[in-house]
């Protein structure tokens, strides 16, 4: 079954903690299909914690998998960080994927006590700020309550990376999907924002959406339009290192918000008049 990371997390020792993803119902995703949500038993990943620690001499940066391992109870979830701290004593940043669920479960002493314990950063999904089109996706949560979950994470001194979704509305909701996103991402403020393109993959309910005609994928530059728009309306209290290189993407661009909005903004227009963007067989996710 396949194994997810976020890019950064490139040269992280990945332990896989938890199986699929607790929610796993959002009309876009086909990441965790496969895969019945389950916690793994602490011994099971303690013994494979200790088979790592026979492979790998030094070890600074640990990623705990899958799609949720912030879900896992504070308990068990300690035992498995303190375990990792003893047996990778050099390990200085634990990151992980928190859900919206999971970060509203936890208590904002338990947030600060994992940042204590080296959770240095966690990864949420916040995909749109427009409550019409998370209302489509099936992601669970209002655009407020997802303002709330962020706050939530910068508030426990945890490094928040969000991720974003252009083209995720559609022909019909583009403009609303990207102002209320910006927005949303500068009343949260992130430390790191990555914007993905979507790509809409088979077994999805947005597969089948979109074959049944009811949904219309945003073209190259419509896309390209959509993240600069997004750019425009967000209005960051704090620095927000701003990307848009993944692979999915049909230009990168990168810069920290507010100071180069207008460079960002500049950038797409010099894309828009002039390059030639990345080709569709070239995306990927």
């Amino acid at each position: 079954m396949p194994l997810y990371r976020p890019p950064s997390e490139a040269y992280s020792l990945i332990i896989q903690v938890t199986l699929g993803c607790s929610h796993n119902k959002c009309t876009f995703c086909s990441m965790y299909k496969s895969k019945k949500f389950k916690i793994k038993p602490l011994e099971v990943i303690k013994n494979e914690i200790d088979i790592f620690r026979r492979y790998y001499k030094h070890v600074e940066r640990i990623f705990l998998a899958d799609g949720d391992a912030l879900i896992i109870p504070m308990e068990k979830l300690r035992d498995i960080i303190l375990y990792i701290k003893e047996v990778f004593p050099e390990c200085e940043r634990i990151t992980m994927y928190g859900s919206p669920k999971s970060i509203e479960k936890k208590s904002d002493d338990e947030l600060k006590e994992l940042r204590k314990l080296g959770v240095k950063m966690i990864y949420l999904g916040l995909e749109s700020g427009s409550n019409e089109v998370l209302e489509d996706i099936k992601k669970g949560f209002s655009s407020e309550q997802l303002i709330k979950v962020g706050r939530k994470v910068k508030k426990s001194g945890i490094k928040l990376s969000a991720t974003v979704i252009a083209g995720l509305g559609g022909t019909k909701k583009t403009h609303q999907h990207a102002v209320d996103t910006g927005k949303m991402l500068g009343a949260i403020s992130p430390d790191y924002v990555g914007v993905l393109s979507l790509m809409v993959e088979p077994n999805t309910e947005l597969y089948d959406l979109l074959k049944a005609g009811e949904f219309t994928i945003l073209e190259d530059k419509a896309v390209l339009q959509e993240i600069k728009e997004m750019i425009k309306n967000i209005d960051a209290n704090e620095k927000i290192v701003f990307r848009s290189n993944h692979a999915s993407n049909y230009a990168n661009l990168k810069g920290v918000l507010p100071d180069d909005k207008q460079r960002l903004i500049d950038e797409i227009d010099y894309y828009l008049s002039n390059q030639k963007l990345k080709r569709e067989e070239y995306r990927r996710l």
